[in-house]
């Protein structure tokens, strides 16, 4: 549709109050939520996400084009709640303890929400208890770790220790980034997945929220 279209390109740009306008046109207009959500917003998100992984896009845009999207997002919620839209899937997402570096976990989440999926930020400096206890409170499909020192990565162990000794191991998946994070280690300290940027861990983790 038209409007759909036009909201996509319009996002892309970064026009928050456009994008609300026409948010609003297309609730007026008797479109669904889900449809306003997932092809006006969603996918204009999602091509600047490929946008950002091919090195076409750089952050600024990026941070502008979720700007507009979270924008649009809130005048659905209410709507998308009373249609029973459920997310794509829950994850919790925070830099591990010891590192005070959010840029690149900031970057994940946003790239994760225009996904569609629901995004619980526990912040910086985050303990393996925390993040079990948020991923046991918000029945979250994925743990999401970053670390930007190589001091810090250790933590990621701890995280997956934690977690193998509860009751949530098998359905919760860990996912681990940031700068000094590789497969290698990803797989030595027995985490599910490694991404190297933030779209890819977007793409990841929807992968592993719908398998």
């Amino acid at each position: 549709m038209a409007i759909l279209q036009e909201m996509s390109e319009l996002l892309q740009k970064g026009r928050a109050k456009q994008v609300k306008e026409l948010v609003n046109q297309a609730i007026a207009e008797g479109l669904s939520a889900k449809d306003i959500l997932e092809e006006g917003l969603l996918s204009g998100m999602g091509i600047i996400g490929e946008k950002f992984k091919n090195n076409e896009v750089f952050v600024p845009e990026v941070l502008v084009a979720a700007r507009a999207m979270n924008a649009g997002v809130e005048l659905l919620k209410p709507l998308l709640v009373s249609e029973g839209v459920a997310s794509k899937g829950t994850v919790v997402l925070g830099t591990v303890k010891g590192d005070l570096h959010d840029i690149g976990k900031n970057l994940v989440k946003l790239m994760m929400e225009g996904k569609g999926l629901k995004v619980v930020d526990l912040g910086v400096d985050v303990s393996a208890e925390k993040f079990i206890a948020a991923a046991e409170e918000n029945d979250a499909d994925i743990i999401a770790c970053s670390a930007l020192l190589t001091t810090t990565m250790n933590e990621m162990k701890a995280v997956v220790d934690a977690l193998s000794g509860t009751a949530i191991k098998d359905r919760v998946k860990v996912m681990v980034g940031g700068a000094p994070v590789t497969q290698a280690f990803c797989d030595s300290i027995g985490a599910d997945c490694y991404t190297e940027d933030a779209a890819s861990a977007a793409d990841a983790a929807l992968a592993l929220c719908t398998a």
